[in-house]
């Protein structure tokens, strides 16, 4: 065994160098990655066009790679061009230069105002960036920047790839880039300084172009022409000379009810402060060469009132505060609040301890039956002398609102309670029909989409109200107490038979805020407990008219003889009452005996023989139905005064949904839900039998549902044509719910049945609905009314501008309003995303104006230059930088001289104040300001430069004379805590 063991201690570990390192693994990534992309081979693409950088589409696709545990994002950086594009390479010889040396001599798409930095520097339309995956990560030494720059060329000689690639060094806010490019025999580095402090020899061009000259090392005597581009940039903040248009609204006159009621309908508009923070200025020189111009450190040739180029872009404030946006983003906080109305305010007032006198007192007061002089509406005055004991227990002063803006806010709700009349009847009668917008307008159509309510409606006139109350009055304490009083004056308006005003008459429109319907609903019952309490007034002889246009006893105007002959069903199945108890307006037995000259009164009313039928006086008819007659006695059938449907909301009509869809499939469940649904049927039956004694079923049919009745002509026994009918297949089927209704039905009028509306419960249970809301329930109901009002703002203001890009942004905003406001609860993303779209566009009208204030576009009194003048602002909008027509000397350059003339000025007058400092100080102040004057050449009326962006050119032979001639390039930026330089210097290495 020893010996057999002897030969196996003697292996040794065999170690395989042909394994890849992490190195390697890491260029075949690079590779990888190049290949996938198809970026392997020859480049081709035409010559770029003018501006093709600012105008065209760029577009990028990412991936990751790593170097051991280094991660890296790899991004390929492109210009999207057309089709023909492609065509080039075979164009191309095999020589021929890569694209990317090519894009370094183009000067159609200098100093791009939008694109990435590197397309600024080098003018190049596609290339590859390797930069550390994570933001604070960083590659600092320069052995591991040289590492990876070699690997960088090794890929790209090992896959032929022509388009440059750059690898991101030290931190990112520095934006240090090196890179490399690879054609057929030729070679392009991309170098990069950049510094803190510049030297003061290269703050000019001649220094420039002595750094350019050494680095390439050109070994031509004379050398090659150099073409040079220059930009000076000039930056304009001080905007002290223009003031600001917008005038911030008066808050001490809404405080002291100075502000008609016509202002708490409208929401404000524009910025706060100037949303235009700076004005550039950059005038360009695009085509010199080196003798033309001198600019050195003791004289320069560049005068910006003498480039051939001028272009401007301006700097918008970050954040400018705009009036409706802030107004909408406030109350939309609003619905993320947790709150009660009662933990807001405190304990109620009527609920203090102690006050038990007084409580009562005030609710007496509330509930006081007896009618009570309009103007005296508003619950505020109702109840001032029940609060006054109370008050001096909670403190007066802790009233979110006070009262003179409280009784302004209450006046404009509730216009009606400023009439002075008595009894206050016209008042009603206009508050009682709510106008509404003409379907094809483009409010009606908002309010649709919406959700919202009408724009005169009173849904709309609170929600407005308690958006002022929260921005300026005390927040969501002030919009608690107004909902306080609000619902407390809902109250008192059911109880006193005062109609709601601002409401359109009708069932609930569910086109609107359920709000809205709960509002509605509420004058539907006021209609409905008024017509009763008048009725019961009424003469005998006026409830039993049948005259077309009168009321009934429930209120309802008569119906005409067409709405019965329109063949269809004429009552919703969807209206009935689970309610248990008898709700009827009968008289007493005595006046019912007398009234019919019968005994029995109500309790007559029971199963009899056909004789006795016939023998009762017909009560509660409409008209008589045309010539029609009763099949089987013979006389006239009479339309019978009915009652209407139960008006539904929203909520209440998904309510009963679910209950009918709990009852279930089964033949118990389907029969109950049939009774329940036929509550109505049942009723116009027993109406119908009351008005036509001795009817049948078939009677009622072709009365009720005409098309249920088949008639037919038919030849009798003595030859002659008679018509003859028939009930439909429907009606014969078995266990037919009309059939087992019709023989339920007793002959009873609408006046002594059961109310299929009981507006006494249904209005305490709207009273009792809006009691419970809290201020983050009423925001969410109300939002779609603010953000009606926003719009409908926004549109207002941008007729007066006409700004194509805002209709766009505007229609957008409709849209998505429309798709996201028609739930009930809409997602706070995307109502957030809905508010955002609103501040753009408000933000870019006040851009607009601020432009147009400061371009005297208004104040220009020829028409041609005025509208030269507002093409030149709008252009703002849609363009990162707006060139200038005629330079200095059009009209838009002469006002721009002139903005920074007097801006010059303001800041010479300032500087006279040196003479309040020592003689010394002032000596070394004006010698300095004059030798930057004179060094400058000339005496100009512009500040020095905030930018100077140099871009020198050039084609020669490198490295030696006999080498192929190549693009040169290096660009150069000077700001006042910036310098940088970007060269992309190439060379030959087929002889190298």
């Amino acid at each position: 065994m020893a010996a057999d063991s002897e030969p196996e201690s003697e292996v040794f570990e065999i170690t395989d160098f042909t394994t890849a390192s992490e190195w390697e693994r890491f260029i075949s990534r690079v590779e990888e990655v190049l290949n996938d992309w198809k970026l392997i081979g020859v480049s081709s693409g035409k010559s770029l066009e003018k501006s093709i950088f600012t105008t065209g589409t760029w577009e990028e696709k990412s991936d990751e790679i790593a170097f051991a545990d280094f991660r890296f994002s790899v991004t390929h950086h492109y210009l999207v061009e057309d089709s023909n594009g492609k065509d080039a390479k075979e164009e191309q010889g095999e020589d021929a230069l890569p694209v990317a040396m090519q894009d370094l001599l183009c000067m159609n798409n200098d100093f791009p105002p939008r694109a990435h930095c590197l397309v600024r520097w080098y003018g190049l339309r596609e290339f590859v960036v390797i930069a550390p995956a994570a933001n604070n990560d960083a590659v600092l030494s320069e052995s591991k920047c040289n590492l990876l720059l070699s690997s960088v060329s090794i890929a790209l000689g090992n896959t032929g790839c022509q388009v440059p690639v750059f690898v991101q060094i030290h931190h990112k806010w520095r934006r240090m880039y090196v890179g490399e490019c690879q054609g057929p025999g030729v070679r392009t580095d991309f170098e990069m300084v950049h510094l803190r402090k510049v030297p003061s020899q290269y703050t000019h061009v001649s220094g420039l172009l002595d750094i350019f000259k050494s680095k390439i090392g050109c070994p031509l005597t004379p050398l090659p022409p150099i073409n040079i581009s220059i930009r000076l940039t000039y930056v304009l903040q001080d905007w002290q000379q223009y003031f600001w248009p917008q005038q911030p609204p008066d808050i001490d006159a809404l405080v002291g009810g100075e502000v008609g009621g016509l202002e708490f309908g409208k929401l404000p508009f524009g910025a706060c402060e100037d949303p235009i923070s700076e004005l550039h200025l950059a005038t360009t020189w695009p085509h010199l060469t080196e003798g033309i111009i001198v600019d050195n450190d003791v004289y320069s040739d560049l005068d910006p009132v003498q480039a051939p180029q001028w272009s401007v872009r301006v700097r918008k404030a970050d954040n400018p505060q705009c009036l409706l946006s802030d107004f909408v983003t406030e109350f939309f906080k609003l619905c993320r609040r947790k709150e009660s109305t009662d933990e807001i305010l405190g304990k109620s007032a009527f609920e203090e301890e102690g006050k038990d006198a007084d409580i009562s007192h005030a609710l007496s007061k509330l509930t006081e039956p007896t009618p009570v002089p309009i103007h005296k509406l508003s619950v505020t005055n109702m109840v001032h002398t029940a609060k006054k004991k109370i008050r001096k227990h909670r403190g007066i002063d802790e009233s979110p609102l006070n009262n003179e803006v409280l009784n302004a806010i209450l006046l404009y709700l509730f216009p009606d309670a400023a009439d002075k009349s008595a009894d206050g009847s016209e008042a009603r009668t206009s508050a009682s029909t709510g106008s509404v917008p003409p379907s094809d307008s483009e409010d009606y159509n908002l309010n649709i989409q919406f959700k919202s309510a009408p724009s005169d409606s009173l849904t709309y006139k609170l929600a407005l109200c308690l958006c002022m109350i929260n921005f300026y009055h005390g927040g969501v304490k002030g919009v608690a107490h107004l909902w306080q009083e609000f619902v407390l004056e809902m109250r008192f308006r059911w109880e006193n038979n005062f109609f709601i005003p601002g409401l359109a008459s009708g069932a609930p429109d569910l086109r609107c805020c359920l709000l809205h319907q709960k509002l509605q609903m509420l004058n539907c019952c006021i209609e409905r407990k008024k017509a009763r309490d008048e009725g019961k007034k009424g003469s005998s002889s006026d409830r039993s008219s049948g005259d077309t246009g009168k009321t009934d006893l429930m209120g309802r105007e008569y119906p005409k003889e067409s709405d019965r002959e329109k063949g269809e069903v004429g009552k919703s199945w969807e209206s009935w009452s689970d309610s248990e108890e008898e709700f009827f307006e009968c008289l007493s037995d005595t006046e019912e005996l007398k009234g019919n000259g019968q005994e029995g009164g109500k309790k007559g009313i029971t199963k009899e023989s056909s004789k006795e039928t016939l023998a009762l006086k017909p009560e509660g008819r409409l008209h008589q139905h045309g010539n029609l007659t009763l099949l089987h006695p013979g006389d006239p059938l009479y339309v019978p005064i009915t009652q209407e449907p139960a008006p539904m909301t929203e909520d209440l009509l998904e309510e009963q949904s679910e209950v009918l869809a709990k009852l279930g499939t089964s033949a118990e469940g389907a029969h109950l839900r049939a009774r329940m649904q036929s509550a109505c049927l049942l009723s116009d039956m027993e109406s119908f039998k009351a008005a036509n004694p001795g009817c049948c079923l078939e009677d009622f049919v072709r009365w009720y549902s005409p098309r249920d009745y088949i008639e037919e002509e038919v030849i009798d026994e003595k030859g002659e044509v008679v018509i003859k009918g028939e009930l439909s297949a429907r009606m014969k089927i078995p266990s037919n719910m009309w059939v087992e209704a019709w023989e339920t039905a007793k002959p009873v009028p609408a006046r002594r049945q059961r109310r299929l509306f009981d507006d006494t419960r249904e209005a305490e249970k709207v009273l009792h609905y809006l009691a419970v809301q809290k201020p983050a329930d009423l925001a969410r109901h109300l939002l779609p009314c603010v953000i009606h009002a926003a719009v409908l703002k926004v549109k207002e203001e941008e007729s007066v501008e006409d700004i194509s890009s805002v209709k766009k942004i505007i229609k957008q905003i409709i849209t998505n309003s429309s798709k996201v406001l028609r739930f009930l609860n809409p997602e706070d993303k995307k109502l957030e995303e809905i508010i955002g779209q609103i501040m753009s566009v408000e933000a870019t009208i006040a851009r607009t104006r601020s432009l147009r204030a400061k371009f005297g576009v208004d104040k220009c009194d020829q028409e041609e230059e005025r509208n030269d003048l507002e093409r030149f602002v709008n252009s703002f909008l849609e363009q990162p930088e707006v060139s200038v027509i005629g330079a200095g000397r059009g009209p838009a350059g002469v006002i721009i001289r002139k903005l920074f003339v007097n801006a010059q000025r303001l800041t010479e007058s300032s500087e006279e104040v040196v003479a309040m400092m020592p003689l010394d100080d002032e000596l070394k102040r004006s010698g300095s300001m004059d030798e930057k004057r004179l060094n400058s050449g000339v005496v100009t009326d512009f500040p020095p430069p905030a930018g100077r962006e140099v871009i020198l050119r050039t084609t020669i032979p490198r490295p030696a004379p006999y080498s192929k001639a190549l693009p040169q390039r290096m660009y150069s930026v000077l700001t006042k805590e910036d310098f940088r330089l970007a060269g992309a210097f190439s060379s030959d290495t087929t002889f190298f």
